[in-house]
């Protein structure tokens, strides 16, 4: 037993002398991740004090958990809480199924060429940025806005798309979609172009459509890669996306769209509320990592799916 430790031991040492070179390359990026990830984290004790700038984190007064009884006790909370989860879960269960239904789609397209253009065409809204794409969508989704002309020239009536709080939450949903399905698209194309060609050979030979062939051998195949996807998405529950809401709401329907990540801007740059805003945001950290160690595990369990 101790025989293989120490050989265990000197494996791991030789091959960090192999390797010398290239966790070198890592270094840049972990001083990165130090700086800016981890030292700021030292600021969360202002979620615990009566934070004044002009004393500063030591000599401002300690109230305990005072910020979080207020949080608890605030009805606007519960409100946003309910509309980070209505507005996440919707993109989190939309978003899982499009590029699934569009990747069997595609995948069904036989013209390379085709195929090839309509990918990039639906990858490339992932690469712009939500204060573009949000004053493009609020000019043609607004009363006089090139979506509601198409509807009155069909003889439908207009819809107020940015200021009724159900048509603002279908529209982040949509949107959302529209933006980022492409990119998971390529995910599930990717896991398409491991599949073995023998099965679809073997389906064909007794008889199978391909309807058929879809259904009993392509989703089989990479049901596996959209678990992973599925229960790896879940630790961003209550990530409704600050970029797509902070960029799209107005007043009208603050109290169907506002989300933790935009009230803890509001309450804490604009407002000045800076302990609050942290205890907000503080209670925003905790869920999520515990959902993400849960989803971490539900992906192992399931899918036999683990980093560490």
């Amino acid at each position: 037993m101790q025989a293989s430790a120490q050989q265990a031991k000197r494996s791991g040492q030789g091959g960090l002398r192999r390797n010398g070179m290239l966790h070198l390359f890592l270094l840049p990026s972990v001083i990165l991740l130090i700086v800016y990830s981890y030292i700021p984290m030292a600021g969360i004790v202002i979620a615990f004090q009566d934070y004044k700038t002009y004393k500063g984190i030591g000599g401002s007064e300690w109230v305990g958990l005072e910020h979080f009884r207020t949080m608890f006790m605030d009805e606007r909370i519960v409100q946003i809480i309910e509309n980070t989860l209505v507005i996440a879960l919707s993109k989190l269960a939309a978003g899982w199924v499009a590029p699934l239904i569009f990747a069997l789609l595609l995948n069904e397209v036989r013209i390379l060429l085709l195929k090839r253009a309509v990918q990039t065409l639906v990858y490339l809204p992932h690469f712009l940025s939500w204060v573009i794409l949000g004053g493009i969508l609020t000019d043609m989704l607004s009363e006089h806005g090139i979506v509601n002309a198409a509807m009155r020239a069909l003889g439908l009536p207009s819809v107020f798309f940015l200021g009724s709080g159900g048509w603002f939450r279908f529209t982040l949903v949509v949107s959302d979609i529209w933006k980022e399905f492409g990119f998971g698209t390529i995910i599930y194309l990717a896991a398409l172009a491991g599949v073995n060609p023998a099965l679809y050979e073997a389906a064909e030979i007794d008889g199978a459509s391909r309807l058929r062939q879809t259904f009993h051998v392509t989703l089989p195949s990479i049901i596996k890669v959209g678990v992973v996807i599925g229960t790896l998405s879940l630790g961003n529950v209550l990530n409704a996306g600050f970029d797509q809401v902070f960029n799209m709401i107005n007043p009208i329907v603050a109290g169907k769209g506002e989300i933790i990540d935009t009230y803890v801007y509001k309450v804490g740059l604009l407002q000045g509320a800076f302990s609050f805003a942290t205890a907000v945001g503080l209670f925003k950290s905790v869920v999520s990592l515990v959902l993400i160690a849960l989803t971490y595990r539900l992906a192992y369990k399931y899918a036999n799916y683990r980093i560490f």
